[in-house]
């Protein structure tokens, strides 16, 4: 059965508790949105494990696995001290790390202060991002660096000679630098010199290195202030590969925008655009996920998709062949996350399993050998990946049909509970209890596009993400 909770408020102190309440339930699912449990940079990779630490594979000439050394590794090795950690980001050579309490953690290559810890040299273990606090999530551009605060705020830190700071200069910054004129943030991404903003009205906004239109604005002039996508709404994520965008409407389409020699744009052409165009015969989208020349999608039956450049099989179809339309990669299922490196792909499955395939010349598949692969291939002795999900204990929850018109059927582990189910800007459109294990949900009233459900049950907590199409 289903219980609507309808709550009298009875003094100002109630008022206050509660609305304190609501602002923690919605920060807590945006940093839920915004995790990213797997990342990959310049041939090699980072993974969450399901305990809050860290474990990295691959190129480590600059540091950038943070183990203290700088020896390169194809098996997972652990980050060194690092613990809390709720999300990981990859620049080209430098890694960054985002702590559960809101601090900011790097390591890697400095030469342009992507660190942000006030100096410019190189690091081989974790250190700090100077005077960050606050914060809810973290990218990783080519030379620089992005933190989105819990104000809706962005910063950034690094490499500025095209602007991709946003603050008005072309100076490198080693400490982080608020991006001008932007509020009402909810995700951040980068790419080689170029920033991406989504604002929680569904539109995108762009900064920095423009020469093939990654701006997506109709020119291809730079820009050291956010300016924002042409024709762009209702967009509830985004990507930046090194040099194309991609944006993910609340119809569960694809757009990109960018460079576009190895089909990366996935329209079926060749052609550089620097307005957005849609991804074909692509629907169901989830997730989106930009490497050098490459993209990669997750659709609602949990495959994965991939399109452009794929000369070190970073496709995963079993083949070493480019192609502009997106096509499947091989034989993976149950997919809840994805990341993209320069030329390797990489995958979690719901069992907390790694799959990664591409090119593996440094190790960056994680598989004990330095053999690129067209086909996904499990990372060796990684431990379990940290899932989205916000679990304190398990707390097992099935949405079905998912995705549904609106209408669907919850069912819970636990005989009482309560679901707040919320959109991708934060606000709360159903708050219910849950009795007797089973409730129908009708959100049949509700725009199509993706929400989350928070559960609650038995100082238990789980997230699902529910599809309305």
């Amino acid at each position: 059965m289903l219980k609507m909770k309808i709550i009298t408020l009875k003094s100002k102190e109630m008022k206050k508790a509660i609305y304190i309440i609501t602002l923690f339930a919605i920060f807590g699912l945006i940093n839920t949105t915004n995790a990213q449990s797997l990342a990959g940079g310049r041939a090699f990779s980072l993974a969450v494990c399901d305990n809050n630490t860290i474990q990295a594979w691959g190129y480590n000439a600059n540091g950038q696995l943070g183990n203290g050394t700088n020896i390169d590794s194809n098996v997972p090795v652990a980050v060194s001290f690092l613990t809390g950690i709720t999300s990981v980001a990859c620049g080209d050579r430098h890694s960054l790390a985002l702590k559960n309490d809101g601090t900011v953690w790097a390591w890697g290559d400095n030469s342009n202060g992507a660190l942000g810890n006030g100096t410019n040299t190189n690091s081989n273990v974790p250190v700090a991002v100077n005077s960050l606090i606050g914060i809810t999530a973290i990218a990783g551009g080519r030379y620089h660096s992005l933190a989105l605060k819990n104000d809706s705020t962005v910063w950034a830190w690094g490499f500025n000679g095209e602007g991709a700071l946003g603050n008005g200069t072309y100076n490198n910054s080693n400490v982080a630098v608020p991006v001008s004129s932007l509020t009402g943030i909810i995700a951040i991404a980068a790419g080689t010199n170029f920033s991406l903003a989504l604002k929680n009205d569904g539109t995108v906004w762009a900064w920095g290195f423009n020469d093939d239109g990654e701006l997506g604005n109709g020119t291809n002039t730079s820009s050291n202030l956010p300016v924002p996508v042409s024709s762009l709404t209702g967009i509830i994520a985004i990507a930046g590969g090194y040099f194309h965008s991609l944006a993910l409407k609340n119809d569960s389409t694809v757009w990109a925008w960018g460079f576009n020699d190895n089909g990366q744009l996935g329209n079926g052409t060749y052609t550089t655009s620097n307005v957005p165009v849609a991804v074909i015969s692509l629907t169901g989208t989830t997730t989106i996920a930009g490497g050098r020349y490459h993209s990669l999608a997750i659709t609602n039956d949990g495959k994965v998709w991939a399109w452009g450049r794929n000369n070190s099989g970073q496709l995963g179809n079993g083949t070493n062949i480019s192609g502009n339309v997106p096509v499947q990669v091989s034989f993976l299922t149950s997919i809840s996350a994805i990341a993209a490196g320069e030329q390797h792909s990489l995958a979690r499955k719901n069992d907390g399993t790694a799959w990664a395939w591409g090119s593996n010349g440094n190790g960056e598949l994680g598989n004990g050998t330095n053999t690129s692969s067209n086909v996904p291939m499990q990372v060796n002795g990684l431990c379990p990946v940290l899932s989205l999900n916000e679990i304190t204990e398990k707390l097992s929850v099935s949405v079905f049909p998912n995705p549904s018109n609106g209408r669907f059927t919850l069912t819970l582990s636990k005989e009482n509970g309560v679901v707040e189910i919320y959109n991708l800007l934060g606000e709360q459109v159903c708050h219910s209890e849950i009795k007797n294990q089973k409730s129908e949900i009708d959100l049949s009233n509700q725009p199509k596009g993706i929400y989350f459900a928070k559960f609650y049950a038995e100082q238990k907590i789980r997230t699902e993400k529910i599809v309305i199409q």
